[in-house]
C-alpha cells in the first residue's frame, strides 16, 4: 500500500515537473530569440530550503525542489536595470508581436511537448485497441447502466447511430454527444436506448466505467490468505460452475456468488482441459482476495496498426488536436446544470486518483501529453494573472496601436472577479444547497 502511493506521488512530481520546466522553458527561449535580457529564470519553489542558484551572464538562474510554479523576470517588464528609458534589450522595447510570442510561448511550448509525446508513443507503440466489432460477448454493465436498459451480454452496434471504431471511446462519445442514444444487440433482437442528460453525472462520479467487455472468469491472483487459494484454487483455472450451474462470464459468478454469504459452496474450475470441484466456505467480504484476469487481449483480437516516424507526425498532431476539441466538448458538461459533471473538479487528489500504482510508460506519458495540453489551454485563457490576460492586453496594443489603459486593466479586473466569483458559486450551489 505504502509503495504503491508513494509511486503515485512520484508519477505526480515528474509530470508536474515537466509541464512547469517546459513552461517557463517557453517563455525563456523566446525571450532569448528576440534578445531580451532575462534577470532570473525560476522554475519550482523552495519552501523552507533555500534554492540552487547559478549565475551565469546577465541571468540568474534559480532551482527549488517544489514543482510548483516558476518564473522568468525579464528587463522592462516588472522591474528596469536603468532610468536612461527604454533599452533596447528591455520587454517594453519590443512590437506587440514579439512580446506576444514571448507571453504565449510557455503554452506554446507545453503543447507542442504533448505533441512531441503523442508522436513518440505512436511511434514506438503503435496504436493497439480493441475493435468494438470484435467484442464477441458483449458487455458487462452495472447499475448505471441497467438505468438506461443496457443488460449484461448486450452487443453494442452503434452509438447515435455512428459507427464507434475502438471499443474504449463508446463512454466518450456517449458523454461528449448532444443526442445520447445506443444501437444495441440483444439475443438477436435489434434494439435503441435513449440515455438522458442525467445520466451523465452518475457515469462522471462512477469510479469504474459502466460499460466493459464482458470477459471469462479466469482467475489472475489470489491473496496470501485467500480461501480460495487455501481450497486449491490456483491461478490460471477458468470457472466454469458454481453448486453445478454452469458460469461463463465473471458478471455470471458474481451475481449467483452473492446469494451464498457464508455458505458453503462448489466451484467447477478447468484446469489444463480437466474440471475440478473445489469446496469453499464463501466469507462475509465475499471472495474479493480472487482477482480476474483483466487482460482482455487473452479474450478478444486486438487490432493494432503501427507507424512510421513520418507516418506518426500527422498522427500525433490530430491527436493533439482532438485532445482540445474534446476539452471543449467537455466544457459543455462542466457548465451544464443536467450533468453537474462540475462536482468531479480536482487538482491533485483528482490526478493522484486517475494515476496507476505501477509504473507503465504508456500510461504515465499519455497522462503527462493530456496534463500538458489542458496546461496550455488554461494558460491562454484570459483570467486574471494568467499569460491569457497578459496576452489579451498585447492583442489590445497591436490592434489599437497603443498599451490599454489603466482604466481598461481595471475594468478587466473587475470582469475578472466577476466572472470567476459567479464560476465559483455556480461550481458550489449543489453543495450549499444540499448541507444549508
Amino acid at each position: 500500500m505504502i509503495t504503491d502511493i508513494l509511486i503515485k506521488i512520484l508519477q505526480i512530481f515528474l509530470i508536474k515537473s515537466i509541464l512547469v520546466i517546459s513552461h517557463e522553458l517557453g517563455h525563456f527561449v523566446f525571450a532569448k530569440l528576440f534578445k531580451i535580457r532575462v534577470k532570473e529564470f525560476q522554475v519550482f519553489l523552495s519552501p523552507w530550503i533555500l534554492p540552487f542558484k547559478i549565475k551565469r551572464g546577465h541571468t540568474e538562474y534559480i532551482f527549488g525542489w517544489l514543482p510548483i510554479g516558476g518564473h522568468v523576470l525579464m528587463l522592462g517588464r516588472i522591474i528596469k536595470e536603468t532610468d536612461t528609458g527604454i533599452e533596447p534589450f528591455e520587454f517594453d522595447s519590443k512590437p506587440a508581436i514579439p512580446k506576444l510570442l514571448i507571453i504565449l510561448g510557455g503554452a506554446l511550448v507545453n503543447f507542442l511537448s504533448a505533441l512531441f509525446i503523442y508522436i513518440f508513443v505512436i511511434f514506438y507503440w503503435g496504436d493497439e485497441y480493441l475493435p468494438t466489432e470484435n467484442v464477441k460477448y458483449g458487455i458487462m454493465t452495472d447499475s448505471i447502466g441497467n438505468s438506461i436498459g443496457l443488460e449484461n451480454g448486450d452487443k453494442i452496434i452503434t452509438v447515435n447511430n455512428k459507427n464507434i471504431e475502438k471499443f474504449s471511446e463508446i463512454i466518450p462519445e456517449i458523454l461528449l454527444s448532444d443526442k445520447k442514444t445506443i444501437q444495441i444487440e440483444r439475443n438477436g433482437i435489434k434494439k435503441e436506448l435513449i440515455v438522458p442528460d442525467s445520466t451523465a453525472t452518475n457515469i462522471i462520479k462512477n469510479r469504474y466505467p459502466f460499460i466493459q467487455a464482458r470477459i471469462p472468469f479466469v482467475v489472475g491472483g489470489l491473496t496470501m490468505k485467500s480461501v480460495a487459494r487455501k481450497a486449491g484454487i490456483k491461478e490460471g483455472d477458468k470457472i466454469v460452475a458454481l453448486n453445478g450451474c454452469k458460469v461463463r462470464f465473471l458478471d455470471e459468478f458474481k451475481d449467483k456468488l452473492s446469494n451464498y454469504i457464508n455458505e458453503e459452496i462448489i466451484i467447477t474450475v478447468d484446469r489444463d482441459g480437466k474440471e475440478l470441484d473445489i469446496t469453499i466456505v464463501v466469507p462475509k467480504e465475499g471472495l474479493r482476495r480472487m482477482a480476474p484476469l483483466l487482460k482482455l487481449n487473452e479474450f478478444y483480437e486486438f487490432r493494432k496498426i503501427n507507424y512510421s516516424f513520418f507516418q506518426a507526425i500527422p498522427t500525433g498532431i490530430l491527436k493533439g488536436y482532438n485532445e482540445i476539441s474534446d476539452f471543449f466538448y467537455s466544457l459543455k458538461l462542466l457548465i451544464s446544470p443536467k450533468t453537474y459533471s462540475y462536482i468531479r473538479i480536482g487538482t491533485y487528489f483528482t490526478m493522484f486518483n486517475y494515476l496507476l500504482s505501477n509504473w507503465n510508460r504508456y500510461d504515465f506519458l499519455m497522462i503527462t501529453a493530456f496534463l500538458s495540453v489542458i496546461a496550455a489551454i488554461f494558460n491562454v485563457i484570459p483570467f486574471r494573472h494568467t499569460d491569457g490576460e497578459q496576452a489579451s492586453f498585447l492583442l489590445c496594443e497591436f490592434f489599437l496601436g497603443r498599451s490599454p489603459t489603466y482604466r481598461l486593466k481595471r475594468q478587466d479586473l473587475v470582469i475578472n472577479l466577476v466572472i470567476i466569483s459567479s464560476f465559483l458559486l455556480y461550481v458550489y450551489y449543489d453543495v450549499i444547497i444540499t448541507y444549508l
